[in-house]
């Protein structure tokens, strides 16, 4: 497979110049793999698992077999490829099981963590997950209704513009195959209305939530829900969370009210959540819940809550 590195979201902008070539190449090829491996698991820990894996398999190769290699970076996003279709596999598997409703892992903004600890002058920017659209929230949970093949062939050729014929070799169907499984993912994708409101929006919107929420102004937070709105919390049997969607705004901004307003220091901040607008709740020094919210025409009518705190560890 001839795959080239500058292609998807995981390259970095600037270079140092007092580091060596190879080691920039190390660093792009790792944030390359992570930025795969995320979308196509939804989970960091779970990224950075792929990625050790791929690492371990080139390494068991003789040198010989590695020099014999024309793209290594096209063989390493192959081999991750393969490890994050096999790892979908067991992970649909460990969702089954999984205590209450299941949301992928929320990404900070780049300059507030990496690897799940928060950045500081030492931290490596290849262990970064690129934030871009297909990183949004609405996005990731569209992708997790796909089938495993239908996830793989859509992230490699809609996000990374890999060609159907080297999709063909990852995922073990032919071309065709591929462009079909692609295809069905893409109407998913456009049946479920993933493009929300501009930016400026979503921002205003959240702003407005955060001060009602902070003041407990239950009229005004139903002002600015969706009728039908919905709010989907993963506690992951951890901590408090519904079992099941929250449906209607009043239900849902009674929610945000009861299940926070115990905490006498709560504090509520806007953040980038996946590079988008949302909001971060606090109390004691410590996050509690990471909030993602869909706007569609002008009001809020998708809320996702993760309150897992295995899932909170790089906003802490």
């Amino acid at each position: 497979m001839s795959a080239s590195p500058e292609r998807g979201p995981d390259r970095e902008d600037a270079v140092d110049d007092t580091v060596p070539d190879d080691l920039h190449a190390v660093a792009q090829e790792r944030r390359a793999l992570m930025n795969l491996g995320y979308r196509l698991l939804g989970s960091v820990a779970d990224a950075e698992d792929a990625v050790q894996e791929t690492y371990l398999r080139w390494y068991k190769l003789t040198e010989a077999g590695r020099q014999e290699i024309e793209s290594p970076m096209g063989w390493l996003m192959t081999t991750a490829g393969r490890v994050c279709l096999d790892m979908l596999g067991s992970a649909r598997a460990r969702r089954e099981r999984y205590v209450g409703e299941w949301l992928p892992e929320p990404l900070p903004d780049p300059g507030r963590w990496t690897s799940h600890k928060p950045a500081d002058d030492t931290t490596d920017p290849a262990d970064q997950v690129t934030l871009d659209e297909s990183v949004a929230m609405a996005l990731l949970l569209v992708l997790e209704g796909m089938t495993p093949a239908e996830r793989v062939a859509f992230v490699l050729h809609d996000v990374f513009q890999y060609r159907f014929t080297e999709i063909a070799d990852i995922v073990g169907r032919s071309p065709g195959a591929c462009r079909q499984l692609a295809s069905s993912a893409r109407r998913r994708v456009d049946t479920a209305r993933v493009v929300d409101a501009p930016p400026q929006q979503r921002a205003s919107l959240a702003g407005a939530f955060r001060a009602a929420w902070q003041t407990g102004d239950l009229a005004e937070l139903v002002r600015l829900l969706d009728p039908q709105a919905t709010a989907v919390t993963d506690g992951g049997g951890l901590v408090s969370a519904s079992i099941e969607p929250i449906v209607g705004a009043p239900a849902v901004a009674r929610f945000f009210l009861d299940v926070f307003g115990r905490q006498p220091d709560l504090l509520v901040e806007e953040a980038l959540v996946n590079g988008e607008p949302g909001l971060v709740a606090h109390a004691a020094g410590e996050v509690l819940a990471v909030i993602s919210l869909g706007v569609t025409d002008g009001r809020i009518d998708r809320i996702w809550v993760v309150r897992n705190p295995e899932k909170l560890a790089a906003w802490n």
